[in-house]
């Protein structure tokens, strides 16, 4: 199995920023992608920024393009999540999770690829 523990959330003004972390246990990059997904109230989850299974440029969602950015850190077992430029609507649970790779060079941005999630993270943004 993998463990996955996401933590960096908070409560941040409208323009501010936060950097989540992803902690993931150690060997799974070798087998498996790793994707920042959300979930706000009443609201389906839905992907922020996965890491290509080719480890290219990670895919953004057009809401968060140009002011999130996620990075990983492989020898420290760690998927950040930098999000500058924060509005109220990205007020959500955030959540990593794990994904078996399965072909090269794809973006896993569906709920259902992923096999492994971690507790998820709370981060509120006011107005």
């Amino acid at each position: 199995d993998v463990q996955l523990q996401a933590s960096g959330g908070g409560l941040v003004q409208a323009g501010g920023s936060l950097r989540l972390s992803c902690l993931v246990s150690e060997g799974a990059f070798d087998d498996y992608t790793i994707g920042w997904f959300r979930q706000a109230p009443g609201k389906e989850r839905e992907a922020v920024s996965v890491i290509s299974t080719s480890y290219g440029s990670p895919y953004y969602a057009d809401f968060v393009k140009g002011r999130f950015t996620l990075s990983s850190d492989i020898a420290d077992n760690t998927v950040y999540l930098q999000m500058n430029s924060l509005k109220p609507e990205d007020t959500a649970i955030y959540y990593c999770a794990a994904a078996s790779v399965l072909a090269p060079d794809t973006y896993y941005t569906n709920v259902r690829d992923y096999d492994y999630w971690g507790q998820g993270t709370q981060v509120t943004v006011s107005s």
